[in-house]
């Protein structure tokens, strides 16, 4: 199965964290090259030298998703090392709490700055990439774009205002890009989008477990609450998905938004 990947080079942003680790794993084990670009240099190079040990091959390149400066280095850094670029997962993004209401912080009292910051690391860090990896899929005439997003952008969470609403733009990007490589560049140029539930990552980590006690805090308790698979989702579930889409399996699908989250958007509530 996914027999075309093993010729496939893959971009993944944000490949240093735990979702798109895995992913970035998973793509290896099926004999993709893999360029994981992150923001922390140990983290994308810990995870390169992971990948090797497992007798994949994967380079680690720092990079900010949200500079196209760098965007295009470490673009030409691939370019030089595989010689070819056919996948585009845009992985980066992430919360902050000076952008999640709380007792101590009310959405009056939230720094335009701050929200500003965390619309750009869920939205633009999509877009950037794109501009830069798509120029190459515009010219062959080919190549997969596949962006991590997130249940909040199809129905937006309490306290997580920017971080909902970033993803929302990324998904609406999604489909934008979609149409726009398709109609302007080649139908063999495909956009699409996951949009993971709610799984257990240091980036949500403060607010589903209280740190003093390591127990589930109320908010975790009222999310499984609302999802009919009444757990949290592991990175690991989210792979199988991500590799269908980039595949050849897919070659139909493009501008999808596909949720995968234990059921949570086709739950009402009651």
């Amino acid at each position: 199965m996914y027999e075309d990947l093993k010729s496939k080079v893959a971009v993944v942003t944000g490949g240093g964290g735990a979702l798109c680790g895995a992913i970035s794993e998973a793509l290896a084990d099926l004999g993709t090259k893999v360029a994981i670009l992150d923001i922390s240099s140990d983290a994308c190079n810990r995870k390169a030298d992971e990948i090797a040990a497992s007798g994949g091959q994967a380079i680690g390149i720092q990079c900010d998703a949200l500079d196209k400066a760098g965007v295009e280095r470490a673009v030409e850094t691939v370019m030089a090392k595989y010689g070819r670029l056919d996948i585009l997962i845009n992985g980066a993004g992430g919360s902050r709490k000076e952008c999640t209401t709380s007792p101590e912080l009310t959405f009056f009292d939230m720094s335009p700055t701050d929200i500003s910051s965390v619309l750009a690391l869920n939205y633009m860090s999509a877009v950037i990439p794109s501009q830069v990896v798509g120029a190459i899929f515009a010219d062959r005439q080919a190549g997969v774009i596949l962006n991590i997003t997130s249940i909040a952008g199809i129905s937006p969470l309490t306290n997580t205002i920017a971080y909902s609403n970033g993803k929302a733009a990324a998904n609406s990007f999604t489909q934008w890009l979609a149409v726009h490589m398709a109609r302007t560049y080649s139908p063999n140029i495909r956009v699409n989008a996951i949009a993971p539930g709610f799984v257990l990552t240091q980036q949500n980590r403060f607010l589903m477990v209280d740190e003093n006690t390591g127990e589930m805090t109320e908010r975790a308790k009222a999310v499984i609450a609302n999802v009919p698979m009444a757990r949290f989702g592991e990175p690991k579930e989210i792979v199988g998905c991500v590799l269908w889409l980039v595949s050849d399996s897919a070659s139909f699908v493009t501008g999808a938004i596909v949720p995968v989250d234990g059921g949570y958007t086709a739950f009402s509530g009651v």
